[in-house]
């Protein structure tokens, strides 16, 4: 049986400019995912290690480390050198090529899982690790890989019309990469930070096309009666919300007069 794959690319050309996915049934029943590359293919397992392997017997290399810290008598003082922490960041790369994969072809329930994984990769090497420069080798993906699952989190929800669910994944994606920001004492530069941004533009997009009620819209305009300090609106409109609402009671929206 011949090994050419040329076969397998016939119809598939490569496009520079566009990034190819797909899945396809493998010969052993399972679907796969596929990536067309200038030079070929690079193909993945759906679940497990995308390279289908189970190194010494574990899931993944990060599984196989877990469990010797479980069964470690100090569990805390366990550590990984560099040879070791070399082999679970390959094996990370791994998993960031199928939730790239996987996030253009809209399965953001693997982005999610893959995402999740390797952030707890992560925290693991930045626990264990001998050496720290393998600690930030690791670390400095966080902001990235945090990104990508709040995206996917935040598009699942969208799916469902959730812009509730939505923006909460975004708000918690946000507060993720500022607690990394704040671990390296980097809050000044959150402004400079690229994760960061894409996730606030996110929200704001969100925010814009969300649809809004009429106790809401006129909740809004409220504020900003107040904020204007046009009292007499404000009360109209607290009045008008109150009528919505079911309710006329005074205190309900409080709003401040000056004296």
């Amino acid at each position: 049986m011949s090994k050419d794959i040329t076969p397998i690319l016939n119809g598939w050309d490569h496009d520079p400019d566009d990034y190819q996915v797909r899945i396809v049934s493998g010969t052993d029943g399972r679907d796969k995912l596929q990536r067309r590359i200038d030079l070929g293919l690079i193909q993945m397992e759906l679940s497990g290690r995308p390279d289908g392997q189970r190194p010494h017997g574990f899931e993944s290399l990060l599984e196989f480390h877990e469990s010797r810290v479980l069964e470690a008598t100090n569990p805390d003082e366990y550590r990984i050198d560099s040879e070791e922490a070399g082999e679970l960041l390959r094996e990370g790369m791994q998993y960031y090529h199928r939730y790239f994969a996987a996030y253009h072809l809209k399965r953001f329930d693997m982005v999610i899982r893959d995402t999740t994984r390797n952030l707890r990769l992560f925290a693991f090497a930045v626990k264990h690790a001998t050496d720290r420069s393998d600690k930030v080798q690791f670390d400095r993906y966080r902001p990235y890989v945090t990104m990508m699952r709040a995206r996917a989190q935040s598009n699942q929800a969208m799916d469902r019309n959730d812009y509730a669910g939505a923006l909460q994944a975004i708000d918690e994606g946000i507060e993720g990469i500022r607690v990394f920001l704040r671990d390296y004492e980097q809050e000044e530069d959150q402004f400079h930070c690229r994760e960061l941004a894409k996730l606030i533009k996110i929200r704001r997009e969100i925010e814009q096309s969300r649809p809004v009620g009429p106790v809401e819209r006129l909740e809004q305009q409220l504020t900003l009666a107040i904020s204007l300090e046009d009292y007499e609106e404000a009360a109209r409109l607290r009045d008008q919300i109150g009528r919505l609402k079911g309710t006329t009671a005074a205190g309900e929206i409080p709003v401040s007069r000056p004296s």
